[in-house]
């Protein structure tokens, strides 16, 4: 496959940044996304060059590292992480644009690189639980309703990619911060902070300048990791539950 590749060039987080295009040929519809652009920073480093910065690690699609907008789509044509899309998934002579997720929220370090932190500083805000286990218990010790349990395990898929703000004309990071409340609330360990938790993540949400959510849903369209919309309706039930009790 020969591939004409758009790609946003941004030296640091001062430079203005612009488009930049570039020529790939011989690529095997086989090769991954990522693995395409190994391929192009190659050619670049040969020809003297700064290579294209992009973030990767486990490339199975489980570290939520990865991540980039391609042709406007977070992550892609595939609902799948970007190191697990494949070259297959394009045509020859295809023309393909990448830019790096765009959110005041996740501020660019360099190309396609941004600062994900924030999602880091959400769940810091959930704390911890003050539950004294003691010992490790036995797995069975405490009964756990089967409905309860699927549905952290549902949410607890969320690998914090940031797909979803990207996807989110607002750039809000709920789908996230729901899946995380979510996740933890619905376990034994974490009720008693449950409405502190929501009351404490949704702040820091919005103390690092993500946006609101108006429910288009456009996040869990493009999820990876499939994280149902109806976890937000789920944060907002604790939500109110914490504003009625003082919280």
């Amino acid at each position: 496959m020969n591939i004409t590749l758009k790609i946003w060039r941004q030296a640091n987080p001062e430079d203005a940044g612009a488009m930049h295009e570039y020529q790939v040929h011989n690529v095997s519809e086989d090769s991954s996304f990522l693995e395409m652009l190994d391929i192009l920073n190659e050619e670049l480093f040969e020809a003297g060059e700064e290579p294209i910065a992009f973030d990767s690690d486990c490339r199975e699609g489980i570290c939520g590292q990865c991540g980039v907008v391609i042709n406007g789509v977070a992550h892609g044509p595939e609902v799948t992480t970007t190191c697990q899309l494949h070259m297959r998934s394009f045509n020859d002579g295809d023309t393909i644009t990448i830019e790096p997720w765009r959110a005041t929220a996740f501020p660019i370090i360099q190309d396609l690189v941004v600062d994900r932190s924030a999602l880091d500083r959400i769940i810091q805000a959930g704390g911890y639980i003050s539950v004294n286990t003691g010992a490790a218990p036995d797995a069975h010790a405490t009964p756990v309703p089967k409905q309860n349990a699927d549905r952290a395990f549902e949410a607890a898929a969320c690998i914090g990619c940031g797909a979803c703000v990207a996807a989110c004309p607002n750039a809000s990071a709920m789908l996230f911060t729901s899946a995380k409340v979510t996740h933890l609330n619905m376990l034994p360990q974490g009720q008693p902070e449950n409405l502190m938790r929501v009351k404490n993540m949704l702040n820091q949400h919005d103390a690092e300048g993500f946006g609101t959510c108006t429910n288009i849903g456009e996040c869990a369209a493009v999820c990876p990791k499939q994280i149902p919309l109806d976890v937000i309706s789920t944060l907002n039930r604790q939500l109110g539950k914490a504003v009625l009790k003082g919280v």
